[in-house]
């Protein structure tokens, strides 16, 4: 038997709407889930904002205060992706209301932020889900599969990159992404965290690391009005950039292994230039975002000339089934969030945490927390 379950959107950028289609496409992906969301309100503070998309989307209510959703008892799990100095607040609220939540990340501005919001969602006993999306990818599902087997031999190093240059333009405005207080860190938040979940999650616990930060961008333009995305400013006063543009950051994991993170907002010339390479002492795994369905594999025992080959993923990797009938056909970011929201449903109707959690969130933000005190100290330090 199927159940509908209230849920709600809090923040109706781009990611909101990227939320509230992966909710409204959930039944055709997944028709065995034994709950079904139903989209009951929408809540934004630009002013009709929230209008547009409860007429575009079907939500029953739109508002323009998070705090009606959180006192709206048709409501059961509300998706929060306001910006990041909100995420403390609304989650937390969320969470006492008796509010299952699936949070986009960072999280907060901070590891404590992230540590609240845990703590809320732990003490309600409610689920909470976080939106580290590219860990749901059939292949990086894969690659994570081979390394636990062995199939590559004891990892010994690996290199994960993140860049983009959505914030490369000189007439991008000045946000709050740009802002201490309201974006907390940069390209930390954006793009590391992302970074460093795939990290833990193909790779284990990070022992310590020493970090490099800096800012290529110093001034930006203000707005003028309302924003959504990364959108351009010419004309408005300058204001200086608040957090950093670019990150590089060494790793030293639990198990031994070494690592290389690098991240970048402003990389002329590439655009979601995401993925890993990942070495062992008896073959390798690649990864790139912009091929999603394709996995370099190295492996067997040559060792010295050792071939790459190209795996397309298919039926029995990962989620993909759900999608695609026959390895090869591509799959696309929004689809990584459909697979999140399946997760987090599932979590609700099952009682049990599947996809990543707010525990994976605090300990991406504790080792955000550690590249900015490297960075800072100019030294080694250990997130824990």
């Amino acid at each position: 038997m199927v159940s509908t379950l209230g849920v709600a959107v809090v923040g109706f950028g781009w990611m909101g709407r990227v939320h509230t289609q992966a909710y409204i496409r959930l039944p055709h992906h997944f028709p065995r889930l034994s709950v079904r969301p139903e989209l009951v309100a929408v809540a934004d503070e630009v002013p009709g904002r929230a209008e547009e998309a409860a007429e575009r989307y079907g939500f029953a209510t739109a508002v323009r205060d998070w705090r009606e959703v959180a006192a709206d008892p048709r409501i059961q799990a509300v998706s929060i992706a306001a910006p990041n100095f909100l995420h403390r607040e609304i989650g937390v609220a969320m969470a006492r209301a008796g509010k299952h939540i699936w949070i986009e990340k960072p999280v907060g501005l901070t590891a404590d932020d992230a540590r609240a919001v845990a703590g809320a969602v732990a003490e309600a006993g409610v689920q909470g889900a976080v939106g580290f999306n590219y860990r749901n990818a059939p292949a990086v599902q894969t690659a994570r599969a081979m390394i636990a087997a062995g199939e590559i031999g004891t990892v010994t190093h690996a290199r994960i990159r993140l860049f983009s240059d959505y914030a490369a333009h000189p007439e991008s405005a000045l946000t709050w992404r740009y802002e201490r207080a309201r974006g907390g860190s940069g390209v930390l938040g954006d793009l590391a965290s992302h970074g460093v979940d795939l990290a833990r999650f193909l790779l284990g616990e990070i022992d310590t690391l020493t970090a490099d930060t800096a800012v290529f961008v110093p001034e930006r333009a203000r707005p003028t009005g309302a924003t959504a995305g990364h959108t351009r400013a010419t004309g408005g006063e300058l204001g200086p950039v608040e957090n950093e543009d670019y990150v590089s950051c060494l790793l030293r994991f639990a198990s031994g292994a070494r690592g290389v993170l690098e991240a970048c907002r402003v990389s002329v010339g590439e655009q979601n230039t995401y993925g890993f390479e990942i070495h062992g002492t008896m073959g390798a795994v690649f990864w790139d975002f912009r091929r999603m369905g394709e996995l370099g594999v190295s492996r067997g025992s040559a060792y010295q000339d050792q071939p790459v080959s190209t795996v397309y993923i298919g039926p029995g990797h990962g989620e993909y089934a759900a999608f695609q009938p026959g390895s090869a056909n591509s799959m696309g970011y929004d689809d990584l969030k459909v697979i999140e929201a399946y997760h987090f449903m599932r979590s609700i109707a099952e009682g049990t945490a599947h996809g990543a959690t707010l525990d994976d969130a605090v300990h991406s933000a504790t080792v955000l927390d550690a590249m900015t005190r490297s960075a800072d100290l100019g030294t080694w330090v250990s997130p824990g």
